[in-house]
This record gives C-alpha cells, structure tokens and sequence, in this order.
C-alpha cells in the first residue's frame, strides 16, 4: 500500500521550469532519428537548487520540438541540453545510482524517470531513501509531485504485507 511521506512539500524536490538545465557527462550520444540524447559516465544535472546524478541518462526529446538539439556537438553538450532548452525535453530517464538532492531533501534509487510536463519524479530500485535532515523513508518506489512537492513513497513488497520504514527525528534532539 502506498504511503505519504510527512512533511515532504517543505523545501521538497522540485525544478524551476524558468531556468536552464545544464548537463555534463563523459560522453554522449545523439540519436537524430529517435531524438534522444544518451548521457553515460558521471552524469550530472543542474537547474537552479536542484541537482541529479546518475551513471547515465537518456533524453527524449518533443517530437517536432528543436531539432538544432539532436544536431549539437558534443563538444557544446555541456553548455546546457545540446543546446535545447527544457521546453524541448519530453522526458528524461536515469539509471545506474540515481542521486537527486533539492533544498534539503535527498531521494536516491535505482532507476528513475522525470516527465517534464507533468513535473512528476518517479525512482524506484530495491532500496529508495528519501531524507530530509535526520528523517528518513525508505521503500522501493517513490513518486515525487514536483509542482506541490507531495511525495509517495510505496513499500517493496505488493499488497499488505509490505511496509515502507519512516524515521522521524525529535525536533529538540540534541547532535554529537
């Protein structure tokens, strides 16, 4: 059963559609024909407070959006989407050690998908956390409303035997 993380829209994950996206990796791979770019080796992305890590990812582009994207050189990849912009971008999906950290919250997983339209993160993996400052979820998919920073985060096992772990920390706890 799914479960709602508390107090996830405070400072949650969330992108600024307002700013540019800027992509580094150790290599790309531009597929005109499909309209995908594919990021392998320490990809990194930035927009504004929000930062994604992975081993690769995998951009697809609007169908009929700008195809002076697909045909950058990869040396100019860097400066931002093969020089497309984020309205360009459909989606993207990342794989292979997903890290995204937004304010003060950080959810990592195994694989994840962002859908640039509806702002929804999605990551999933044998074991996904989600933390902000000493509290912790963990579970095995979580579903990130980007637009109102709800969170859900459901349990690795189907029906009701399966549970997600939350650990609130008291607000006066003292720190080592």
């Amino acid at each position: 059963m799914a479960q709602q993380t508390p107090d996830a829209a405070p400072g949650g994950i969330k992108l600024s559609g307002d700013q540019p996206i800027q992509i580094d990796s150790d290599k790309v791979v531009l597929h005109n024909d499909a309209g995908t770019a594919t990021f392998t080796g320490n990809v990194t992305v930035v927009q504004g407070a929000t930062l994604l890590k992975a081993g690769s990812m995998v951009v697809y582009y609007v169908k009929g959006g700008n195809k002076d994207a697909a045909n950058a050189e990869p040396s100019k990849v860097s400066a931002g989407v093969a020089g497309a912009g984020a309205q360009d971008i459909d989606h993207l999906e990342v794989s292979d050690k997903v890290y995204v950290k937004s304010e003060d919250q950080v959810a990592t997983g195994d694989r994840g998908t962002f859908d640039m339209k509806t702002e929804v993160l999605v990551l999933t993996g044998s074991k996904v956390v989600l933390s902000q400052g000493d509290n912790v979820a963990v579970g095995c998919k979580l579903t990130a409303q980007l637009k109102t920073g709800e969170a859900q985060l459901e349990s690795c096992k189907s029906g009701q035997t399966g549970r997600v772990s939350i650990v609130v920390a008291p607000k006066n706890a003292q720190k080592n």
